[in-house]
């Protein structure tokens, strides 16, 4: 398989390095000489609407590829977008085959999580029932660090470093006064707590830490979440919480529904989350009568470029870099994984799975790495983890800010 005209989409949450993965897929198709990368404008539904541009005509220079990778979000915009069986739908991949015919088009890259390597895998799987030469490629993206088959997933090791830089600077706010206080701080993760565990990363010389974290993993108790607080408050008076916002009760229900009367769901029956660290802070106020506030990051901890994983970036270049070669070399249905070699020194190399063995399959943390009821994490994840939160790439400053790429 040549080179021929490349699209490339971006899908699901955005993160702060997954422009790097743009910029890799950009790149590496023009130096291997495909005349035309064109990318979708809201991803696979943005294409359905013929919404697509021309890369070339925004990224013009390496100046222009060195802003790009510096800017966070997605630069051709996103979607949740669930393709349906085309055995049950084939209208709809005729129209998507259609428009790829009009553009002439022989490799399609999605950026993007599980429900990505969904289309992935459906796109590929057409393309061989209608006997298509097109390739299909995945390229992996989530802060969530929640796919399976590869070592972790661009976009974490940058939400993982604010995450913990943030925690440091709430801890060192928070002793600033002599009495009793509880700070919850509600970081994203639905089902798996990979982005909380981050917040353990803060512990070092200067920071002691959180003094409990809460994970998806594990069953969430009440009584055993007033007990832990109790233990801590018999040591120190200022008590530091991460909890996911997908915590939930023995009985399945999310804990942040206790304070709402119903909760929306997007295009893959996911739940809208948030709310859980506001709603302990009110239950622990009440409950132990000292002062509890609620601490939410939302999209702070995915969209923070001004103190991205100079490693998590390069990573992110070199996953989409990586999935051009891939598509050149006649593979499709893939997805990029890393596989780790060594923590020390760290060292990693790419090499490709189905996209179907990602496609919706979320990898948890490691029970074996949880600790006291699953309220600390062991020595495992720290030597897991701080690898890629190593370095930092600053963004260009222009009247004092950092300055990005974008379409009107």
């Amino acid at each position: 398989m040549g080179a021929g005209n490349v699209i490339v989409g971006q899908s699901g949450g955005p993160t702060s390095v997954i422009n790097s993965s743009l910029v890799g897929v950009f790149k590496t198709a023009r130096d291997a000489g495909c005349p035309h990368v064109y990318g979708m404008r809201n991803g696979i539904e943005g294409l359905l609407q013929e919404r697509w541009v021309d890369m070339s005509m925004y990224v013009r220079n390496d100046l222009d590829i060195e802003l790009l990778k510096r800017t966070p979000s997605s630069f051709l915009g996103t979607c949740r977008f669930k393709l349906p069986d085309y055995t049950k739908d084939e209208d709809t991949y005729k129209k998507i085959f259609a428009v790829l015919k009009k553009l002439d088009i022989k490799h399609f890259f999605y950026i993007g999580g599980n429900d990505s390597m969904d289309t992935i895998d459906k796109l590929s799987k057409y393309a061989a029932f209608i006997n298509s030469d097109i390739t299909f490629i995945g390229i992996p993206k989530t802060i969530d660090n929640d796919l399976a088959m590869t070592d972790h997933t661009p976009g974490y090791g940058s939400a993982a470093k604010y995450i913990a830089s943030a925690m440091k600077e709430i801890i060192r706010d928070a002793n600033t006064y002599p009495t009793e206080s509880i700070n919850i701080v509600e970081i994203m993760g639905r089902d798996a707590g990979w982005l909380t565990c981050a917040a353990t990363l803060s512990r070092s010389e200067d920071c002691a830490g959180p003094d409990l974290i809460s994970l998806p993993e594990t069953v969430f108790d009440y009584d055993t979440f007033i007990k832990q607080i109790n233990e801590a408050r018999s040591r120190k008076k200022v008590i530091t919480i991460a909890v996911s916002e997908g915590i939930k009760t023995a009985d399945g229900k999310y804990v942040c529904e206790a304070n709402k009367r119903s909760m929306s769901e997007d295009a893959f029956g996911h739940k809208t989350l948030g709310g859980t660290a506001l709603y302990l802070a009110d239950f622990l106020g009440a409950e132990l009568g000292i002062k509890s506030r609620g601490i939410v990051f939302s999209t702070l901890q995915r969209c923070a470029s001004h103190i991205v994983s100079r490693r998590d970036i390069t990573e992110a270049f070199t996953a989409g870099a990586d999935g051009v070669q891939l598509a050149l070399s006649g593979e499709t249905g893939k997805m990029i994984i890393f596989d780790r070699i060594s923590n020390n020194p760290y060292q990693l190399k790419t090499s490709s799975c189905p996209a179907s063995a990602v496609a919706n399959v979320e990898k948890k943390v490691p029970l074996e790495w949880l600790v006291n009821n699953g309220s600390y994490v062991t020595n495992d994840f720290f030597e897991y983890a701080r690898p890629l939160i190593i370095g930092e790439l600053s963004p260009f400053m222009v009247d004092g800010l950092p300055r990005h790429l974008f379409i009107d």
